[in-house]
């Protein structure tokens, strides 16, 4: 195993035990990193109950019809971008029971002339905050190495959040 990779997995014991001792949930929205945050954090033992739901949203047509995006945003916006990354997030905290809901949309890849290798939007909402989302341009790496930076930022994110949320309550 890499040590990018021994990192991640430490960094998400760390989000499961916070939310473990806060009583906090989560649900994720997963595009660009399809799966591999959920998957991640449900390998930790013990605290896994704290994963509530998660959506893999590779499609356009899944963030419509899982997440409730308009497809006028996406149009307008792309699915890569920072208001359909937010809405990605609100989307799950509404469609599920989770306290925190974070979200990951992005080029982990070659996609079409124009776009950015690297660019990855996450964002993450709770009941008791607001959303936030960062904007990422990780550059032209290995699919992997992106989607591994993709989901440091995502724990960090929620992490921020669950924080901020129990200071809320």
């Amino acid at each position: 195993m890499s040590q990018a990779a021994h990192c991640t997995m430490d960094r998400a014991r760390d989000v499961l035990e916070l939310l473990e001792r806060l009583g906090m949930t989560l649900a994720l929205a997963e595009s660009c990193t399809g799966g591999h945050i959920a998957s991640l954090l449900t390998d930790q033992e013990g605290v896994s109950n704290r994963i509530e739901r998660g959506f893999v949203t590779y499609s356009d047509e899944a963030k419509v019809e899982m997440l409730g995006i308009p497809q006028d945003v996406i149009a307008r916006c792309s699915a890569v971008s920072a208001e359909v990354a937010a809405l990605m997030a609100a989307g799950a905290l509404e469609r599920s029971r989770a306290d925190i809901a974070a979200s990951v949309t992005g080029f982990a890849g070659p996609a079409g002339p124009g776009d950015e290798i690297g660019l990855v939007f996450v964002s993450v909402a709770a009941r008791w905050t607001g959303v936030i989302t960062r904007e990422c341009h990780f550059g032209d790496l290995e699919r992997d190495c992106i989607r591994e930076r993709a989901t440091n930022c995502a724990l960090e994110l929620i992490a921020d959040a669950a924080s901020a949320a129990q200071r809320q309550r």
